[in-house]
């Protein structure tokens, strides 16, 4: 089983619904999430907010800390999780933006990635510092954030288990 299919499994286990906010994924992650036969029962869509007044416009992420900040940082990432997540009705909101490559962007180096989920009660960031080319940097940052979605699901249902 793909690691998309084992988040589509975790989701549908957990009664869970998913959309997702991409800048540096350019639509990817949620491509590989709907690749998955049954993606429609947890996967309720996704934005893909490349230019930075996107990124406002339509995920609510304000535009004073994008002014601010930038568009590479993890409260850019944990504002565009919540924005997809309130904005598609969904349970959980991921994100990704960072730098590509293969030169740097705002004066992060290439491979300089944030992803974040939003969730019911929670949200989490992480910064992800990769290597490789765009399509590579791309591609594991997708393998990434499920990888660590599906660990999220795994610990919230041992939880609930008690």
């Amino acid at each position: 089983m793909t690691l998309a299919a084992d988040v589509v499994d975790a989701l549908r286990s957990a009664g869970a619904t998913v959309a997702t906010a991409e800048s540096l994924t350019g639509g990817l992650l949620c491509a590989t999430l709907v690749s998955v036969s049954g993606a429609s029962d947890v996967v309720r869509g996704g934005v893909v907010a490349y230019a930075p007044g996107l990124k406002t416009e339509l995920l609510g992420v304000d535009a004073d800390l994008l002014a601010r900040e930038g568009t590479v940082t993890s409260d850019v990432a944990l504002a565009m999780a919540r924005g997809v997540r309130d904005r598609l009705g969904a349970t959980y909101g991921l994100s990704t933006t960072g730098v590509a490559g293969p030169g740097p962007s705002e004066g992060k180096p290439a491979g300089t990635v944030h992803v974040a989920v939003a969730g019911p009660a929670d949200v989490w960031t992480t910064q992800l510092g990769l290597t490789g080319d765009r399509d590579t940097i791309r591609s594991q940052t997708v393998d990434a954030l499920l990888s660590w979605l599906v660990a999220r699901l795994g610990e919230e249902s041992r939880s609930d288990r008690g």
